[in-house]
């Protein structure tokens, strides 16, 4: 990151100087690029390091040079005085190295050696004994000095120690500075002020940012101020605070900042970003609003590669002319198994059909108020992916209505006695052309899932909110086009009643007044409208505040209403704004933490619920109940074990609350005992690459980018475990007699659980990129280890934990996708990110280049998508989308498949033959990760990639 990478040394007066303005001063010409520089705590000494590797030190009055060193080749990316008499001094450099003077006998007493890439960052403790290091690779680092030994400190520990200073981009006191896309390198710059209240940041896109500090947790909220034109490349605090200095890059800018502390504020425009995360105007930045105003929704059909696959697909390369054809009378052996079959029986019955029995899996992310009681509590009925799903809560069995076709971002229920358990679902569309793509609302009965009706939107992108009206008869629906569009409906006949744009900015919610079939309000990014149907027009007010002072329009999340023409808005603040016709009367401040995503008006006696972000506390919770006029309230806490609850969907029954979070739970709050019951778990955040299924059990397991490792049982139909692993996990696999789980994570590293305590058995990272697949040897002797780095390492496992790599294989031409052991365990298959498969000895890793032999090898397991017996699994349509995952039976005879399309497909195995006759089964959004067939071949298990959900499929085999 330079800071004078072109240009002379330049120093500057700011205006806490003498003189009144920000002035020039000295100029002092050095011959070579300067590329950081730090004075030392007394101010006298100014250290330079500059591009070729060595620094010097000059004078800090009269900018003579002191002393100069050049110990390093690459450039010098950071230096430092240590604190107090500044008797060190620390020089960082892209040798991956960080030398320690001491600076009264000019001599190199420490080398601070262990870092695997360059250095970006250094900051001393405020004894001077402890070195906090950043690198290119992500690593925090710690080096004691002046010696330069590493040092292992665990993370809550590094909170307790006093830091003289702090330009850390890494660890958990700033997690939440990186946004929700980025690179290690995307932030490049950090400076805590000296209260450590408030840090400043700078990034590749020009911004600059102000977190509050200790800024933990993803996303933080911020401050945002659009400054340079590209590549914010360094800022620091002055050492009063009060003002901030930043550093183009490309601009080759130097910007002051005022500092203006909490309580005092001039009355002039101010600088940050009049825009959806600004939080000077709406009252604060959540980073789940942000993303769910962004997101942008991409329809089935248009699905793409969710790998970065490259080359011929299977189904277009020429076949090479084959050499074991036979006539029809041979004399040769019959080839052996190209599978080995267990654990089913004596006959083997081929599948004929799969149904949908379970999913395990919640919209809760983007969507809200999706999650309702019917039938007086013993259901409820909620949706992910494109399945609407019924779950009873005694027995947790469930029924789906499956007749959607993409996506359903938006769910609710009809209250009118008259059509009880009708439900409106609405869904991710593409044009508003009335094709097949085109948004549709489907209006079913939740018992029987017959469709009552189906309205083919004029909401382009898709439909995000639907409400019923009082009587029931009509269907408000909210579009997520650019004018977002809102449309009434005359759902039974099919008909619209009216449409009109609902305003500029993202609406998130519209709801019918519970006593009205005309009035309704909508809610969204800076605004809030009333609406009237009057005939076949609408007319809309906006929200005034002109009644109280100092209010301001902020994000609404959520509505709900009360007597007497009352409204209540929550907000992005975690205010919650009453509303009196269309005037605002009244705000009740911070009924939440964060912001109110959700709302629930209860019609039996008029009692609000509201659901928000915030930490649990012994004084709050994420879900509050509120009397009529939201003067008094009940907090719940969800016990989730969560750092932070986001609520996004409420709902209450007799004597309970429902609530949907952002976690992908759906939990049951007793209001006399706040005790809470989850009913529904699933991962937070996908794509779900890691699948596998118990040897001998109906459990499996799921690995996610989440962090997370999950156990299921599909018997008892719920969640039994969870292991947090703290890094996104990428491929998980049982061993063979099942009491050892190998993990392979995103970060290059791989773990291996005992079952029985979940506890380490042992853990290594030889490799720094994403394992994309983990193969225990059917003889539990070897353990296969698969990267994106075109590598598989071999590990033996009796020789203990310490998991020393015995081998490896040559010569992969891509990232690995899929594995797979032979039988005897001597053999390996790898599948390739270039759509070739090579077959390995185990464990030498020595390429088998013998097709015969090839042939003559009989597999433990089947996950492969590439080879001559999988052929037919390549459909037509592939050239647009990959066939991702895909595994065969234990008895050898049936074939499932996941592909981008979201499809699982059913074929017999093998198919060699083209184009391969098969069944096709939908309910995923885009993208099948991994699918597996349960011990007994009694269940196929299919991973998500967009919507996070497991689907249990039950197998239907042929009669005998």
């Amino acid at each position: 990151m330079p800071i004078l990478s072109q240009f002379p040394i330049s120093f500057w007066k700011d205006k806490s100087s003498k003189k009144t303005e920000a002035k020039f001063s000295t100029l002092y010409d050095y011959e070579l690029c300067g590329r950081c520089c730090c004075f030392s705590p007394d101010g006298k000494a100014l250290a330079v390091g500059l591009n070729d590797g060595s620094f010097l030190m000059a004078n800090a009055d009269t900018l003579e040079d002191l002393v100069s060193f050049h110990h390093r080749r690459d450039i010098i990316s950071d230096i430092r005085f240590s604190p107090g008499s500044g008797k060190y001094l620390a020089v960082a450099s892209h040798d991956s190295f960080i030398d320690i003077y001491n600076v009264m006998s000019s001599k190199r007493v420490g080398i601070c050696k262990g870092a695997t890439s360059y250095i970006t960052h250094i900051d001393w403790d405020i004894r001077g004994k402890l070195l906090q290091v950043n690198t290119g690779a992500k690593e925090q680092l710690f080096f004691e000095a002046p010696r330069g030994k590493k040092q292992t400190i665990p993370s809550a520990e590094v909170e307790k120690i006093g830091w003289a200073s702090w330009t850390s981009v890494l660890g958990l006191c700033c997690e939440g500075i990186w946004p929700v896309i980025g690179e290690v390198t995307d932030v490049t710059a950090a400076c805590l002020t000296s209260d450590k209240m408030i840090l400043a940041t700078g990034d590749d896109l020009g911004f600059v940012k102000l977190f509050r500090y200790p800024a933990k947790g993803k996303f933080g909220k911020f401050k945002r101020y659009v400054a340079h034109s590209t590549h914010v490349t360094n800022v620091r605090w002055t050492y009063d605070d009060s003002m901030l200095v930043t550093l183009g890059g490309t601009d080759m800018s130097l910007m002051v900042w005022t500092n203006e502390m909490e309580g005092y504020r001039e009355k002039r425009p101010c600088d940050s970003e009049e825009s959806d995360i600004d939080s000077e105007e709406d009252g604060g930045y959540d980073s789940d609003v942000t993303r769910e105003n962004e997101i942008s929704y991409t329809i089935r059909a248009l699905s793409t590669n969710i790998r970065p696959m490259f080359g011929i697909k299977p189904h277009l390369q020429q076949k090479e002319p084959s050499t074991d054809e036979r006539p029809p009378v041979s004399r040769a052996p019959p080839q052996p198994e190209k599978l080995q079959t267990n654990n089913v029986g004596k006959k083997k019955r081929p599948i004929e059909d799969l149904v949908l029995e379970l999913v395990f899996g919640y919209r809760g992310r983007d969507c809200r108020n999706n999650v309702h009681y019917l039938n007086d509590g013993d259901d409820i009925i909620y949706h992910t992916a494109s399945v609407g799903i019924l779950h009873n809560v005694a027995t947790g069995t469930q029924s789906f209505y499956q007749e959607h076709n993409d996506d359903i971002l938006c769910l609710t229920v009809n209250q009118h006695p008259k059509f009880i358990n009708i439900v409106a679902t609405g869904q991710v569309g593409d044009s508003a052309d009335m094709s097949a793509t085109a948004p549709s609302i489907h209006i079913w009965d939740a018992m029987n899932k017959q469709t009552l009706s189906i309205l083919r939107c004029y909401h382009s992108k898709g439909v995000c909110s639907v409400s019923f009206s009082a009587t029931g008869k009509l269907l408000l629906s909210v579009g997520l086009d650019s004018e977002h569009t809102i449309t009434i409906w005359r759902w039974q006949e099919g008909a619209k009643v009216a449409s009109r744009a609902g305003h500029s900015q993202r609406i998130f919610v519209a709801e019918f007044r519970p006593d009205s079939d005309s009035q309704f309000v909508s809610v969204g990014v800076k605004h809030v409208k009333f609406w009237t149907l009057a005939g076949r027009a609408l007319l809309s007010k906006k929200g005034l505040l002109s009644t109280l002072e100092d209010a301001r329009m902020q994000t609404m999340l959520a509505v709900a209403f009360g007597a007497n023409n009352l409204t209540f808005t929550g907000t992005i603040s975690g205010d919650v704004c009453v509303w009196k016709d269309h005037v605002l009367c009244r705000i009740v401040a911070r009924a939440h933490n964060g912001p109110v995503f959700a709302m629930y008006t209860t019609l039996r006696d008029g009692l609000i619920v509201t659901g928000g972000k915030e930490r649990p506390s012994k004084e709050g919770g994420a879900v509050k109940l509120w009397d009529q006029e939201l003067r008094r309230c009940r907090a719940f806490r969800l016990e989730t074990g969560q750092v932070t609850d986001c609520v996004r969907s409420v709902c209450r029954g007799k004597g309970k609350i429902l609530v949907g979070t952002r976690n992908a739970e759906i939990i049951e709050v007793g209001e006399k005992n706040a005790a809470c019951n989850i009913l529904v778990n699933g991962h937070v955040d996908g794509p779900i690459w890691g699948l596998a299924t118990h040897p001998s059990r109906d459990f499996f397991l799921s690995a996610a980018e989440d962090g997370t490792v999950r156990l299921w049982d599909i018997a008892d139909k719920k969640m039994l475990n969870k292991v947090n692993l703290g890094h996104a996990a990428r491929t998980v696999c049982y061993s063979p007699e099942g009491d050892m789980v190998a993990i392979g994570m995103k970060n290059g590293e791989f773990i291996i659980l005992l079952v029985s305590s979940l506890k380490i058995w042992g853990k290594k990272r030889d490799r720094r990129c994403s394992i994309h697949d983990i193969r225990f040897s059917p003889d539990s002797r070897f353990l296969a280890v698969g990267s994106s780095e075109n590598s598989v390492d071999f590990y033996d496992l009796t020789l203990g934990p310490t998991l020393n790599r015995i081998s490896y294989c040559k010569d992969i031409p891509s990232f690995v996708i899929q594995m797979d052991f032979s039988a005897d365990s001597r053999h390996l298959q790898v599948s390739t990110g270039c759509y070739k498969r090579h077959v390995y000895e185990v464990p030498s890793g020595k390429h088998l280049m013998d097709q015969a032999a090839i042939d003559r090898i009989t597999w433990a397991t089947w996950t492969s998508i590439l080879g001559d017996e999988v052929m037919g699994i390549w459909s037509r349509h592939a050239e647009k989308a990959d066939v991702n995952c895909a595994c065969v039976s234990h008895s050898g005879i049936s074939l499932v498949t996941g592909d981008d399309f979201g499809m699982v497909k059913l074929f017999d195995f093998p198919c060699p033959e083209k184009f391969a006759k098969h069944k096709r089964f939908l309910g995923h959004s885009p993208h099948v990760t991994n699918i597996r067939f349960t011990s007994g071949d009694r269940h196929v298990i299919s991973a998500g990639g967009d919507d996070c959900s497991l689907f249990v499929w039950k197998c239907v085999h042929m009669p005998h």
